[in-house]
């Protein structure tokens, strides 16, 4: 999931298998998971809510019924099949809150999403289940399942299932609060549409498509939204810097002031939690099960990355703050609504490169083509239309195909509609089950342009389908729990980040990037993208490790009085362009909740994703023995492994900061 896109983590999700009272009741209840409801009524979510609620109490007590002594198969197989049905209520009910079409509706899917929060934080606070799950013996399990056990009795201990009877129903009135609080910041967050009006001569410097599609009003005006697709070719491109600065001051106050006192209660319960379960914050509860499990360990990481980036991003801001003082005579320093609209500048100037060239060679549906396509060639599978109904007539639905066997399916959402998530992400629907022929299925939400589309966002449809990928090949498992969700969450996000890679590809570009006349990207235009390609990466860094420190001091320090205020201090600690003194950009951070302190996993995942990529850069980008160790190797392990020994497997060895260090170092200039 790319960071400056996705403001949530996944809903986890995996499909429930076959432990109901009986088999009737087991394929009753397999055949209602899937595909999900595409036009439900707020009575019909509120039913398929019950219904997920009632299995879950069969589930439970069908584990806890069996006199029998406690085995892998009438134990763990049984709690896999109820984590597996409690995960997949979960991820039904998001994607109900972030698609659906009227707000009704989605507030539908964010309370069965509450509710199922709760029931989960009971299961891993019951003493009954930790213990029977006790009883067992597991030591003749395979090495995935003997995983899977130990990972399972740590969340347990973590949970606080030790604790005493008071403590642990104070445990579940914090995780049943913070899963409304969840409901509500994220709400709030995509109701929040917020417009500007500005006048046709205002949009100067914008693509023509742009303006052609913005409908002017009576008043001559024509009305903006902070959508990402109007909101960044404006602060990309508009020549004005009193509309930039307009827009960017409205767009960084969305669903403020409202979402501050969700934050504040938010970090208080966290906190509360972590003491209860005997951590000194909520950072060090939370990373306890990461690969970087310690906050020493994320604190390292951060000032390396400074180290590393500090001297690129100064390069960058030498050219961007020579290319101001060209345009604006006089200027003392870079202002933030100007650093978007700098960077096409020194681009064409510096680099011979134009955005909007490349811009008029993506096209939305010949990028998701593309993308299908180089799935296809990579993994020697096939992508094709899934007969299945959708919640919107823009809503695509495929298949994953394997030697005429469906693996996976998935939906794609692409294009924003009022009220829908704002931003990008992929929600794991089912995981499936190999023994009854159920696969993996998906849902890639996302907000597009429905015409051309920016190189960038090439880019996060690209890494978005990483997930996809990874979900598919990584969950066809005997246990559904060991599927891709269960790998180190701060891994999650490397095997997209590796894919972005592709994007820079001329033998991939070729085979989808046409312009309207239906002339191929030229090869020298690659090229200079390509030479292009690490300036601002400096200065990208920064920025990330501004978000970085907000999310971990947050969890880390005491709260502060104006939430605001301290987000600009921390973010400033990195940035060398000034924060705007009114922006108030926590209240729309969705991260701060669903990633909570472990921003970091962004910057970390893309150290382990350089380090991939260097096998491919060194055995070539389409080697399809490459490709198949990457699948057989990273992705299809799912969370069976150790994300570090995922990676060890691949690449020989253990990961190594220095493939990032040396990509970043490309934007410096030449001595």
């Amino acid at each position: 999931m790319k960071g400056n896109i996705i403001v949530r983590k996944f809903a986890l999700a995996l499909a429930a298998t076959t432990a109901l009272a009986s088999p009737a009741q087991a394929g009753e209840a397999y055949n209602l998971l899937g595909p999900v409801m595409t036009d439900p009524t707020v009575d019909q979510i509120e039913d398929r809510c019950d219904y997920y609620a009632s299995q879950i109490d069969l589930y439970r007590d069908a584990m806890l019924g069996d006199a029998e002594a406690a085995t892998v198969a009438n134990t763990l197989a049984r709690f896999d099949d109820l984590s597996a049905l409690l995960f997949s209520a979960s991820s039904e009910a998001g994607l109900y809150q972030q698609v659906l079409l009227t707000p009704e509706a989605r507030a539908a899917g964010g309370a069965c999403a509450a509710r199922i929060a709760g029931l989960a934080s009971e299961i891993t606070l019951s003493r009954p289940i930790y213990d029977r799950l006790s009883e067992l013996d597991v030591s003749g399990a395979d090495p995935a399942n003997q995983r899977f056990y130990e990972t399972t009795m740590d969340a347990f201990r973590r949970a606080g299932v030790s604790l005493d009877d008071a403590q642990r129903a104070r445990v579940q009135e914090i995780n049943a609060r913070l899963a409304d609080l969840s409901t509500e910041f994220a709400q709030n967050i995509a109701e929040d549409v917020r417009t500007i009006e500005v006048s046709p001569e205002e949009l100067a410097g914008l693509p023509q498509d742009y303006i052609n599609a913005r409908e002017v009003g009576e008043n001559g005006m024509i009305t903006l939204t902070t959508a990402s697709p109007d909101y960044v070719p404006v602060m990309t491109y508009a020549e004005s810097d009193d509309l930039r600065r307009r827009y960017s001051e409205l767009y960084g106050q969305r669903a403020w002031p409202a979402n501050d006192e969700v934050l504040r209660e938010i970090f208080t319960l966290r906190d509360e939690l972590a003491q209860l379960t005997g951590f000194e914050n909520y950072a060090a509860l939370q990373f306890d099960n990461r690969m970087l499990n310690t906050p020493d360990q994320v604190e390292d990481l951060i000032e390396q990355t400074d180290a590393a980036a500090r001297p690129v991003a100064e390069a960058d801001y030498a050219q961007l703050f020579a290319m101001l003082k060209e345009l604006r005579p006089g200027a003392e320093r870079i202002e933030p609504y100007q650093l978007a609209w700098l960077g096409p500048k020194v681009q064409q100037a510096n680099y011979d490169y134009d955005p909007q060239e490349a811009r008029q060679y993506f096209q939305h549906d010949d990028v998701r083509d593309g993308i299908f396509n180089l799935t296809e060639r990579l993994f020697d599978v096939e992508v094709r239309e899934w007969n299945t109904p959708v919640w919107h007539d823009s809503v695509g639905a495929y298949e994953l195909v394997e030697g005429g066997e469906v693996i996976g399916r998935f939906y794609l959402d692409s294009h924003p509609r009022p009220g829908k998530y704002t931003h990008a992400n992929v929600v794991p629907l089912y995981a499936g089950s190999p023994a009854d022929g159920q696969v993996p299925v998906a849902a890639l939400v996302q907000n597009m342009p429905e015409g051309l589309m920016e190189h960038g966002q090439v880019t996060t449809f690209l890494h978005e389908f990483g997930h996809v990928l990874h979900f598919i090949f990584g969950s066809r498992h005997e246990m559904a729990s060991n599927s891709m969700i269960s790998v180190e969450w701060d891994f999650i996000e490397a095997p997209s980040q590796i894919l972005e890679n592709w994007v820079y590809d001329y033998d991939t570009l070729a085979t989808f990037a046409v312009n309207a006349e239906g002339e191929t990207i030229p090869r020298d235009l690659v090229e200079r993208m390509n030479a292009v390609r690490h300036f601002n990466q400096g200065m990208f860094e920064m920025r990330q490790l501004g978000l970085t420190a907000t999310s971990y001091n947050y969890y880390t320090q005491p709260i502060p009085d104006d939430l605001g205020e301290a987000a600009r201090e921390w973010q400033q600690t990195y940035s060398l362009v000034p924060i705007s003194p009114t922006s108030e950009m926590q209240a729309a951070f969705g991260h701060l909740d669903g990633y909570g302190a472990a921003y970091y996993t962004y910057g970390w995942s893309r150290v382990i994703a350089a380090d991939m990529f260097s096998r491919f850069k060194a055995e070539g980008l389409t080697n399809p023995e490459t490709a198949a160790d990457y699948r057989r190797l990273v992705l299809e392990p799912g969370g069976t492994k150790p994300a570090a020994e995922l990676v060890r497997d691949f690449v020989g060895r253990d990961i190594s900061f220095d493939a990032f260090r040396e990509d970043l170092e490309q934007g410096l200039p030449e001595e």
